[in-house]
């Protein structure tokens, strides 16, 4: 495994990338961001300080990812979305004088194992998208989703349950529902879904 940072990428060298990820054209990775391996970050995607990525994630082309964000192994983050950081955002405090870094506490989005979160996608901090969800191409995710949710609109909605394989599951019987691509079942209670047998 190799790993590929273009020559025109902005990697700080206070930055980890790991084995076998490559880091394409005009993307940045600041100070102190953590890069797990096999993972992909897209044409001028932003990468902030100290972000965690886990192995074999995918930062799709001009994501921007504001720390702290924390992406979970096999997380996809798909074209021109953007991760929040700042509750209260002004460029200028109330006496008329320009912030700086520490005038606020960043806060942080975390995406757990496996999710994705579709095309320009804006994600407010601080939200946590649940182990396999997905949030749909355009969402405003502005509260958590929970394991196994598809979000779509603004303020995005659970609209259905997906598997792992990202389709949507078919409905099987009363708190029951089945993959239509791995045969999986899953189970729903309490508006929580999990694996059946996992």
């Amino acid at each position: 495994m190799t790993t590929r940072i273009v020559d025109t990428a902005d990697v700080d060298p206070r930055a980890e990338v790991g084995e076998g990820s490559s880091i394409w054209h005009l993307a940045q990775v600041r100070e102190d961001a953590r890069i797990g391996v096999d993972c992909i970050v897209g044409r001028g995607a932003y990468i902030g300080a100290g972000v965690r990525m886990g192995d074999r994630c995918k930062v799709q082309n001009y994501a921007l990812v504001y720390e702290p964000a924390v992406l979970e192994d096999g997380v996809f983050v798909g074209p021109a979305v953007v991760f929040t950081n700042d509750h209260f955002p002004r460029s200028i405090a109330p006496d008329g004088s320009l912030k700086r870094g520490d005038d606020w506490e960043p806060v942080g989005v975390t995406v757990r194992q496996g999710a994705s979160v579709g095309a320009r996608a804006v994600c407010v901090a601080p939200v946590t998208i649940g182990r396999w969800a997905m949030g749909a191409a355009g969402a405003v995710v502005t509260r958590d989703v929970p394991d196994f949710a598809l979000v779509a609109g603004v303020p995005a909605r659970r609209v259905a349950w997906v598997g792992r394989a990202g389709h949507p599951l078919e409905d099987v019987g009363p708190g029951r529902w089945q993959c239509p691509v791995t045969g999986q079942i899953y189970t729903e209670a309490d508006d929580k879904l999990t694996e059946a047998n996992a």
